[in-house]
């Protein structure tokens, strides 16, 4: 038997040494395994020299052979590869079986995770990314990536500080309440069936159709649970959840001014947040005032149509939201990302695909006193 090292060699040796001392020992035996030992470490000292000679001539530049130079400046980056239009298919691919394994040669296993989620190339990022940013309500939310349910505690009251004369009986002590608020996620999802014409189109061409659609449902779904938690919110704060003030006032030149007076100098950035067929009866106001106002008071409108137009809204209907939407927070325990799930079993017979998207998000009021609604009075 041959030893791979000298410290194999060195422990059988040092065992052969006691086995000749025992009683009835096979000293013949032992003697001939003692020398092959010898040989073996031989040998093995002979290896050793010979790569020690070969890597330093390699060293040196005396041996080896040139495959090739290489350039440091003409190595794809790993953005280029994403961009490829190999690595466009090979995640197309992916989408529609799941299996990432051709998406993970296509880019190299060390800028890739081991495992997760792949990662998507920069066309899709930007869809993401853009659909955040062209969207100005959410551009304006408070953004988290906290795992988890994410606790966020606000004042609710608070005693103020006193002047204290000089002799005079000391100060009783300050006394502060604090709430909690607890954003606990929730999947927000949306599916589509694409019949497979739609599919046949390609890769990039067809996750372009099939991110813009998804993403752009989910954000606006999004924005609508973020506008009912303020509409929803009670006039006051609780020990678990931040109150929005409300000025029960039709549209009118000094409306969005009266509106501001409800706010706290901690609400900075504003804006008023409303319908655009109701923008149409404020600027009516401001015709009928027949002088030169600005309704909005210099501040900047974001639309949506998650809250009614006022001409359509009941009383006590929240129909616009002015203040500063920082005091709205989201937090996405896995990422903004939109996940995409695919199913082109179910519906087979059909020629039909399911694709399924879902974003995990929570959201809620955290920042007391930067919003305020405005709702519809009675006839």
């Amino acid at each position: 038997m041959k030893f791979k090292t000298m410290q194999e060699i060195e422990t059988r040796k040092a065992a052969i040494l006691k086995e000749m001392e025992q009683e009835g020992a096979d000293l013949d035996a032992l003697k001939k395994e003692m020398e092959e030992l010898r040989n073996n470490a031989e040998q093995l000292q002979e290896a050793a020299a010979k790569a020690e000679a070969t890597r330093k001539a390699i060293a040196d530049g005396a041996a080896g052979i040139v495959v090739g130079s290489f350039n440091a400046e003409n190595t794809a980056k790993p953005e280029e590869v994403r961009n490829s239009r190999e690595y466009l298919e090979a995640y197309a691919n992916y989408i529609r079986t799941g299996n990432d394994k051709e998406c993970r040669s296509v880019l190299l296993s060390k800028n890739a995770p081991a495992s997760g989620q792949v990662p998507v190339p920069d066309m899709l990022e930007g869809i993401i990314k853009t659909a955040w940013e062209k969207n100005d309500f959410l551009n304006r939310v408070k953004k988290t990536y906290f795992r988890g349910n994410l606790r966020v505690p606000f004042e609710l009251s608070a005693t103020g500080a006193w002047v204290h004369t000089e002799g005079t009986t000391g100060l009783t002590e300050e006394e502060i309440t604090i709430g909690i608020v607890e954003l606990k996620p929730e999947n927000i999802k949306k599916w589509i069936r694409i019949s497979d014409e739609s599919i046949d189109l390609g890769g990039e061409q067809f996750l372009d159709y099939i991110y813009s659609e998804i993403t752009y449902r989910i954000l606006m779904e999004l924005v609508k649970q973020l506008v009912a938690d303020v509409t929803g919110a009670s006039a006051s704060n609780s020990a678990s959840a931040i109150g929005v003030p409300t000025v029960k006032i039709a549209p009118g030149v000094n409306v969005i001014r009266d509106a501001t007076a409800n706010l706290t100098e901690e609400a900075r950035d504003l804006c008023v947040v409303l319908n655009r067929l109701t923008e149409a009866a404020f600027n009516a106001a401001h015709a009928t005032a027949n002088f030169a106002i600005d309704q909005w008071a210099g501040l900047p409108r974001v639309y949506t149509s998650a809250l009614p137009a006022y001409s359509s809204a009941n009383e006590n209907d929240c129909y616009a939201i002015v203040g500063d939407l920082s005091a709205l927070q989201v937090n996405y325990p896995a990422g903004e990302g939109v996940i995409i799930k695919w199913d082109d079993l179910s519906l087979a017979e059909d020629d039909l695909v399911k694709v399924v998207g879902r974003q995990y998000a929570g959201h809620k009021i955290t920042a007391p006193g930067r919003l305020v609604k405005l709702t519809k009075p009675g006839a």
